[in-house]
């Protein structure tokens, strides 16, 4: 009676010494780093370790350590403030091939490192960092989606053959002129055949025969919708630049994002990120002019003169056929007949429409593929980091159209895999769908994260302390086997949100407290029933086998209608309500485990195989 089999004993065993493993983590610290990576054909080296050692040199600041990880410079620094103070120096220093982000880097040893033990992520709360609050403008997204029908309305008519007078947008609207009668009502057939989900309808005013045109409510609704995913898609996509662990971007309410990087402390670089564009143009080559002239300064009208990434003057036409807007999907991979990178473009019907017959009118002439981005470079101007903001266009790919082509296609001249899987990644995103506008910003500085760290595991120890005491005091040595479990029990909750590299934050830190009052709930029912065993005249073994056995219902019936709750509030909350949800229902799940089969081989080693006259409860 009252023994757990070997193998038993060896799982809960196993599982403690795997909880405290996996939570050591958490008991190093974290160096303030800076990430160094390459952009494009750039390599990250021992020559670049030795530019970013003269730079730190140059201010007086000695780094804690340099390592590479994975064709990235890990740079340790002692303190935040030299951290920041060689930001801008070594962006200055390597220029625009290399992106340096900031970041913290746990100080493991190297063994912990070879188990893939890694500590918990710190949320904005407790680690300090940006918190900023955008609005999208959904009138202008309303706006450009009737400019773009107002073209495509235009397009469509012109390929018809369908006189019309104007063409104007007023407003959400696109008015259509007409002469007559018959070619307004002729127009309202073919619009509304081709465009189903616009409301179309004529308004006569005296001699003039119109047609307006307007989004659907379904349309608009849709219109918004697109515009706060896509936004959502663009800004998580440029976060990523930032290099920051965690970032947490999610709508909020019906036209709003609320965007958190833990760790940032640069508002400037955050808002200059979130600002940035990246997109494509797809442009005929101009091959009547010289491109000689155009270097010499005379362009002819109707082209402009670009270069190729090598420095080569290409001389295009200023007609853009298809821009970055049309592209609704891009994948990455290899060309199938030279094995170069390449980027696979799908277009919309439009921008598909567009292409093909652009194609088919310059079979055999040359098309280029334009990149444009807006750049943010770090110089030194009188010994002084300035940050200078330019445009950047130039040719990545130019080829020769050998046959019409439309909705899908792919461009290459792109020079490694990963510029191709990351210009993929820009055109999934896109330029942003609707202007955006800051309307809440708010700094956490490193202190005051601390602060909130501090505090937070003060309230852990004083509520574990509390319980502690009063679990001995009042069940004597079971209530000690209560309390290793209560300890056991905040160990696995640590090393669980370790091992899935959960975000922990202020909510998050309350669950833990709030799941540390309730895992000795288990307990106290198990030793209540086994006291009522003792006085109903049983022995002290079977009275420990019935009061395990008999509260067992009970204490799963109630942690089974926490973790509905618990569930439920990870369903249906935000980012702090999620945070909460997830460490209460862990907290439930490893407080199961430790007072029911943990204690249970505790009191089992002490008190079986024994004949006891009496227990300690």
């Amino acid at each position: 009676m009252n023994q757990y089999p070997i193998w038993k004993n060896l799982m809960v065993l196993v599982v403690v010494l795997l909880g405290a493993l996996y939570a050591l983590p958490n008991l190093f610290g974290q160096d303030p780093s800076m990430e160094i990576s390459a952009t494009r054909d750039a390599v990250v080296d021992q020559t670049t370790q030795s530019r970013i050692e003269q730079a730190l040199q140059q201010l007086g600041i000695s780094a804690k350590g340099m390592e590479m990880q994975q064709k990235k410079l890990l740079v340790r620094f002692n303190s935040s403030e030299d951290q920041l103070k060689a930001m801008d120096h070594i962006a200055a220093a390597l220029g625009e091939d290399y992106t340096p982000a900031l970041t913290l880097a746990p100080d493991l040893p190297d063994w912990l490192i070879g188990l893939g033990a890694e500590p918990m992520y710190l949320g904005l709360d407790l680690r300090g960092g940006i918190h900023v609050l955008i609005d999208v403008d959904m009138e202008s997204a309303i706006t450009q989606a009737a400019e773009r029908y107002s073209s495509d309305i235009r397009t469509l008519l012109r390929e018809e053959k369908l006189r019309y007078v104007r063409i104007s947008r007023e407003g959400e609207q696109v008015v259509v002129k007409f002469n007559t009668a018959e070619k307004r009502d002729q127009a309202i057939e073919l619009i509304g055949n081709e465009f189903r989900n616009l409301n179309v309808q004529d308004v006569d005013q005296e001699e003039a025969f119109l047609v307006e045109v307007s989004l659907s409510p379904a349309e608009k609704q849709e219109v918004q919708r697109f515009a706060l995913q896509q936004n959502i898609t663009t800004l998580r996509n440029r976060v990523n630049a930032l290099g920051i662990s965690e970032p947490s971007i999610q709508q909020q309410g019906v036209r709003r994002i609320v965007v958190q990087l833990p760790g940032a402390q640069d508002p400037g670089k955050v808002k200059e990120i979130l600002g940035a564009t990246a997109t494509l143009e797809y442009r005929l080559a101009d091959t009547e002019h010289s491109v000689e002239d155009a270097v010499n300064g005379r362009v002819p009208p109707g082209a402009s003169l670009y270069y190729e990434r090598d420095g080569r003057p290409v001389l295009l036409k200023k007609r853009v056929i298809v821009t970055g807007n049309q592209i609704v999907d891009a994948s990455s991979g290899l060309d199938q007949q030279t094995g170069s990178p390449a980027v696979f473009v799908s277009l919309d019907g439009v921008g598909a429409k567009r292409m093909r017959r652009m194609t088919n009118e310059n079979v055999g002439r040359p098309m280029a593929v334009v990149f444009i981005e807006n750049r943010t470079t770090t110089r030194m101007v009188d010994g002084k980091p300035v940050k200078v903001k330019r445009k950047v266009e130039e040719v990545i790919s130019i080829a020769t159209i050998r046959e019409p082509f439309g909705r899908r296609f792919q461009t290459t001249g792109l020079d490694t895999t990963e510029e191709a899987r990351d210009l993929a990644l820009l055109l999934r995103a896109g330029a942003l769908a609707a202007p955006i506008e800051i309307v809440e910003e708010r700094t956490i500085g490193p202190s005051l994260g601390q602060d909130s760290i501090d505090q937070g595991f003060a309230s852990v120890m004083i509520g574990l302390a509390m319980v502690m005491v009063f679990m001995a005091v009042y069940y004597r040595v079971f209530g000690l086997v209560a309390d290793m479990a209560l300890v056991m029990n905040l160990v696995l909750i640590v090393a669980i949100l370790s091992m899935l590299q959960a975000t922990l934050t202020l909510p998050g830190i309350a669950g833990i407290v709030l799941t540390v009052g309730m895992a000795v709930d288990a307990n106290v029912l198990i030793f209540q029933r086994i006291r009522e065993e003792i006085a109903n005249g049983n022995s002290p073994q079977a009275s420990i086998q019935a009061g395990y056995e008999k509260a067992f219902s009970t204490i799963i019936d109630a942690n089974i209608t926490t973790l509905i709750a618990a569930v439920v509030l990870f369903s249906f909350g935000t980012g702090p309500i999620k945070g909460f949800a997830v460490t209460l229902a862990i907290g439930i799940l490893t407080s199961m485990f430790t007072a029911i089969i943990g204690t249970r081989a505790v009191i089992n080693w002490i008190y079986g195989r024994k004949r006891v006259q009496s227990l300690a409860i």
